[in-house]
């Protein structure tokens, strides 16, 4: 098998080598792992290759379980008894053509998590061969290995140089020693927040191109940069800054060709460039481009995307070719109105997301990123924060592509060690090169809820700041408070505020009528008007909300997160639905996002049977949505929305009870065991219909609504509710009913 996967990579080299002038290969298949621990951090040659490895593809993390759950067998993980962190290492072999010789090679890694040293030897490949694992014949080995680089980060990108360490026509042979141990150097300092799954699991490709190229190692961005600038239904001027290296040795003639294409592949505009490259230094040429009558990125409405082709040729022949997405517009946040989008208002009905899920850990493939926007845009989400770090490639052009419109950030979050300066800076510099070209993106977050030491942290997040207006002064900046300090020394170092605030859940009440003011509606108004000149987003706001635990009623209490042992979804449902009757009154916040889209895990917590944030709207798994989630599609979404709440809360105790229904086509109507059901009202918004009183007969009751939509069809929604006394709450608190869920 070894050598038809040789002969195969040989094959498939030459064939991409004759279609093009850069050539860009997969590197993702027949890959071989090992977890430690092992007994010492320095690569011992022979320990490392005794016993077997396994065979496996990328993206691979080894978390995907341990980190999801808190039953594993003690003694089994080393030195931390619930999840593996610490060394493994990853092999791949493979042949440079002889057609190499002369070319610049490059591997560029999406993401490995968290610290990575990379090594290359030429030494000969396994001699045994299992079904999954492969054993390795130590006898012919010295353990002499080729330092390649080191990368700190576990989110962002990176690339290696491998031209000068290759051999030609023989196998060489890449080792990758990746480790994810928290450290106080590194962002995020912890797995508190959210877990740092192990692995190289992002895809890791091979880049081969001539000595004269399109910078491949400007931290690992294309190269190219695109900015726009008086961009109107009229006119766009479009500015593309190329870096460009020559390691020829010699003084290089050079046309530099940028083209715009439409859709079609009809050409909108191009620039042409004459120029004469020296042997030394990184040269940088910018072109300057005039766009006419230019269609317009316009969000979920109008998501055109043009296309642009930057090309290096010699001679008449193309060495070089980089391509970019370009989404013509312009966006502004003004103060107390909101976010405007080519000088139309458009609303930043947002969410967050966490990049992991269910027996995957972070080990995602595109299909499961597409399936998380199409879960997103269905609830009618405009706007995506992507918490806490920089995520897949994918993802962000497919939220170029699809309209929606991304906050972007690092993740500098919930602990400041005052070790971590240099490599935040490092992040921050990754994430905006690696992401300039993507129109969705509107901002770059510096940090999340970071605070102690108060003067570290203040010239910590000046600096990136700064640096963020250097590397990309036409975006905004912000930064996140989560302790309701909007004039906090810390957080108004950026454009925007960023509030983090959970009324009912860790502080204060959903709804207060006292003279504390310590709800969500008072704390708006308050904020509206103490703080009119700031620009402001709802960050984060949520509630957990476990589907398995449900209550017919819920109370108003506040710090409901001190009660882990029951997280009814209903009392969620009450927080999403006050919540955002709130923020939908206020432009005071100019965006708001919702914690979060999916379940995710959280190692470290000790709140619940699986180490586990219930927060979501979706479940870890994505299989079902809660209520909550029909409640922000009805209040968001251009599509008929007809939803019946409380439909896992199939066993009931109370006879007399309150319905609620969610319909954006208008009043429903409700009939209760086939009787019409009179007497409704509005809640939070003119989506929430709640009737009350409705009383239900012992043993199944049907529960039915209806409303017309605007094509005359008739939607309806209908579940089965349980009665009998015998199931209502007592003393010790609602009863927990399993159900199944009922989808629309």
């Amino acid at each position: 098998m070894i050598k038809k996967i040789f002969y195969t990579f040989i094959f498939i080299g030459i064939l991409l080598w004759n279609a093009q002038a850069r050539t860009v290969i997969p590197f993702n298949a027949n890959w071989t792992f090992k977890k430690g621990p092992f007994s010492t951090s320095i690569i011992d040659y022979n320990q490392l290759f005794e016993g077997k490895w396994q065979l496996v593809n990328l993206p691979h993390t080894w978390n995907a379980n341990d980190m999801q759950t808190k039953e594993i067998k003690p003694g089994s993980l080393g030195k931390n008894e619930r999840f593996y962190t610490g060394d493994a290492f990853y092999r791949k072999s493979f042949v440079p053509g002889a057609e190499w010789k002369g070319k610049r090679i490059f591997i560029r890694f999406e993401g490995v998590n968290t610290n990575t040293e990379v090594y290359l030897n030429n030494k000969p490949l396994p001699t045994k061969e299992g079904k999954n694992e492969l054993t390795y014949d130590n006898s012919q080995r010295n353990g002499n290995y080729n330092f390649v680089g080191r990368h700190q980060g576990g989110y962002s990108a990176f690339v290696f140089e491998l031209t000068n360490m290759v051999k030609f026509g023989t196998e060489n042979e890449l080792l990758v020693k990746v480790n994810n141990e928290a450290s106080p150097q590194v962002i995020p300092v912890n797995h508190t927040l959210f877990p740092m799954y192990g692995g190289i699991y992002r895809p890791v490709e091979l880049i081969i191109t001539d000595e004269v190229n399109i910078a491949v190692n400007d931290f690992a961005s294309k190269g190219i940069y695109i900015t726009q600038k008086d961009v109107t239904k009229k006119m766009a001027n479009i500015a593309v800054k190329i870096k460009v290296d020559n390691k020829s040795g010699r003084k290089q003639p050079i046309e530099v060709l940028t083209t715009i294409f439409e859709k079609d592949g009809s050409v909108k505009a191009k620039q042409s460039t004459a120029y004469t490259l020296v042997p030394q230094g990184r040269q940088i040429l910018t072109q300057q481009l005039t766009v006419k009558n230019p269609h317009l990125w316009q969000g979920l409405d109008d998501p055109y995307l043009y296309k642009v082709v930057t090309q290096l040729k010699r001679d008449g022949q193309v060495i070089d070719e980089v391509t970019a997405p370009l989404g013509i517009r312009k966006f502004e946040l003004r103060t107390g109105e909101g976010f405007f989008l080519n000088d139309i208002k458009y609303p930043l009905y947002g969410v967050c997301r966490h990049q992991d899920r269910l027996g995957k850990g972070s080990a995602l493939n595109n299909t499961d990123h597409a399936e998380d926007l199409a879960i997103i845009k269905e609830m009618g989400a405009t706007s995506i924060r992507l918490a806490h770090y920089q995520q897949s490639e994918y993802f962000y052009s497919k939220c170029d592509s699809m309209g929606l419109v991304i906050w972007a950030e690092i993740p500098f979050v919930n602990r400041v060690t005052t070790f971590e300066d240099n490599n935040a800076q490092q992040q921050l510099k990754e994430l905006i090169r690696q992401n300039f070209n993507h129109p969705s993106i509107y901002i770059w977050g510096m940090h999340n809820e970071v605070y102690t030491p108060s003067a570290y942290t203040v010239e910590l997040t000046t600096k990136l700041n700064d640096l963020a207006k250097s590397e990309d002064p036409d975006r905004y900046t912000v930064s996140v408070s989560g302790y309701n300090v909007i004039d906090h020394p810390v957080n108004n170092n950026a454009d925007v505020q960023g509030i983090n605030h959970y009324f009912g859940w860790y502080n204060g009440e959903l709804e207060d009528k006292s003279p504390k003011e310590d709800d969500v509606a008072s704390w708006a108004s308050r904020i509206r008007e103490e703080f009119k000149d700031y620009r402001i987003i709802f960050s984060e706001y949520g509630a957990e909300a476990i589907p398995e635990d449900q209550a017919e009623e819920v109370g108003n209490f506040g710090n409901q997160w001190s009660n882990p042992s029951f997280f009814p979804e209903e009392y969620a449902t009450k927080f999403h639905e006050i919540h955002w009757g709130v923020i939908s009154k206020n432009p005071i916040f100019l965006g708001s996002y919702v914690w979060n889209t999916f379940d995710f895990a959280t190692p470290i917590t000790g709140l619940n049977v699986n180490p586990r944030n219930y927060k979501g709207l979706v479940s870890f798994d994505r299989k079902l949505k809660k209520d909550g989630f029909y409640w922000y599609k009805a209040n968001w979404s251009k599509e008929p929305v007809l939803y019946i709440t409380q439909r896992r809360m199939m066993n009931r105790g109370n006879e007399i009870t309150a319905v609620t229904v969610y319909s954006n086509r208008g009043e429903p109507t409700l009939t209760v065991n086939g009787q019409l059901i009179k007497g409704v009202k509005i809640g939070q918004t003119n989506v929430h219909y709640i009737f009350e009183n409705v009383k239900l007969k012992l043993g199944k009751n049907t529960v039915e609504a209806q409303v017309s939509s605007k094509d005359g069809k008739i939607l309806a929604d209908n579940i089965e509710w349980n009665y009998d006394p015998a199931y209502k709450q007592g003393p010790a608190g609602p009863t927990k009913s399993k159900t199944e869920h009922v989808g629309l």
